[in-house]
């Protein structure tokens, strides 16, 4: 009995923490709408039925009507409408003409057929709670790989937006990463081939590499390269367990407070550059195939760099917005709308590109939706920043005890 009251007690708890799980046991129907409906139906087929005499008895068919409302109806409204059609089946019955076998099969027909309504409505509530509580799983592990930003490092500042699709085999594997390195800044935005867990395996699989590599590799090519060796890995693995192999299409980029910015472009989208008033793209002159696929090419991935003035800001997307459609099918006019933001700060701009892209697809997403808006620290346009990171510098240095305090005391973590 305690177990099976915990298990009420988490449902109701996951359904308060997460709106996606307490939606699916709302009824899509109002109360009052739907007694209404269901009172003028009621109404209409008795008044057939006794108009039309012993011809044509339509009352007893009023039983499908929970079936009906199991489809679209919270479970308290199918138990309302199985009493009442159950009620109305039954006093219909006892005023009619008949034997006592027809008078008791006839109510047995419409308490089991009443009785399947209410339970196909509690077995879709179940599994709709199911598929959502799953969802919410694979939303929050996204979430729980992927940094949260914004996050300031040696040499940017770096703003997200970050919008994953809450469907469970649609999921997709957009990643992105900022780690501070003592050879500068390095970035990955990047995009799995594919839906699903495995394509959010395949993303984990980038992740960790690239924040290994950031940081022992001294040139960018080097990280790439760990990039490459880690999906290569992972798709082994991968086609040892049965599943599909996958690529990732990344950009990786490169910031050492020189003013310019180096950049490794593996299939993925150029950025966006924007400074003076002006939007414009990137003119990166080499694309190479994407992680996991350089078996197939015989090119060597090299790095090139474009200038990054102080004042600038750096936009770079997945796919997840230069695909998203409008209700005609029109791709997003990410280049259009840009020009419009030239005077935005990081967030100010990723801020627009939301709105807009929710007003442009109606809300209607089918992929991730992952964006960056990169800027120079404030530390190199000559502004103090707060303290954000030691990962190159190591922690300061524990300031002495005053001369008669007692030592600190060492904490287990």
């Amino acid at each position: 009995m305690a177990r099976k009251r915990d298990r009420h007690w988490s449902e109701d708890a996951a359904a308060a923490a997460d709106p996606g799980i307490a939606s699916v046991s709302r009824s899509r129907i109002g109360s009052w709408p739907l007694a209404g409906g269901i009172a003028l139906l009621t109404a209409l087929v008795v008044f057939i039925d006794v108009a039309t005499g012993n011809d044509l008895r339509l009352v007893p068919l009023l039983v499908v009507v929970p079936a009906l409302a199991s489809v679209y109806c919270s479970l308290r409204q199918t138990i309302w409408v199985a009493v009442w059609i159950t009620t109305v089946v039954v006093g219909f019955r006892a005023g009619t003409d008949g034997t006592f076998w027809d008078f008791l099969f006839g109510i047995g027909f419409a308490v089991l057929a009443c009785a399947l309504g209410v339970a196909a409505c509690a077995a879709r509530i179940r599994h709709a709670t199911e598929v959502a509580r799953l969802r919410s799983a694979v939303v929050t592990l996204q979430r729980q790989i992927l940094r949260p930003l914004p996050v300031t490092t040696g040499h940017v500042l770096a703003h997200g937006l970050y919008e994953p699709l809450e469907e469970d085999r649609f999921v997709g594997g957009d990643i992105y990463e900022v780690v501070d390195s003592p050879y500068g800044t390095r970035v990955i935005i990047g995009d799995v081939q594919g839906k699903g867990l495995a394509a959010i395996g395949a993303g984990f699989a980038a992740i960790a590499a690239f924040r290994e590599a950031a940081i022992r590799e001294a040139t960018l090519t080097g990280v790439v390269e760990a990039l490459e060796d880690a999906v290569v890995r992972h798709n082994a693995f991968s086609a040892q367990t049965g599943e599909a192999e996958r690529f990732v299409t990344a950009l990786v980029l490169g910031f050492d407070g020189s003013g310019r910015v180096e950049a490794v472009n593996c299939g993925h989208l150029p950025p966006r550059l924007f400074h003076d008033g002006r939007s414009t793209a990137v003119p990166l002159r080499r694309t190479y195939v994407p992680l996991g696929l350089a078996g197939l090419s015989r090119e060597t991935r090299t790095t090139e760099s474009f200038a990054f003035p102080p004042g600038a800001t750096l936009l770079v997307v997945t796919d997840g917005v230069t695909e998203a459609r409008d209700a005609a099918g029109a791709f997003y006019p990410l280049d259009e709308r840009a020009a419009a933001w030239t005077g935005h700060g990081p967030r100010e701009l990723l801020d627009a590109l939301h709105v807009d892209l929710e007003a442009f697809s109606g809300g209607v997403r089918r992929d991730d939706v992952a964006a960056l808006a990169l800027c120079r620290a404030p530390a190199e346009v000559g502004v103090p920043r707060p303290v954000d990171a030691v990962a190159a510098t190591g922690p300061a240095a524990p300031a002495p005890a005053p001369s008669g305090a007692a030592p600190p005391m060492a904490l287990p973590f």
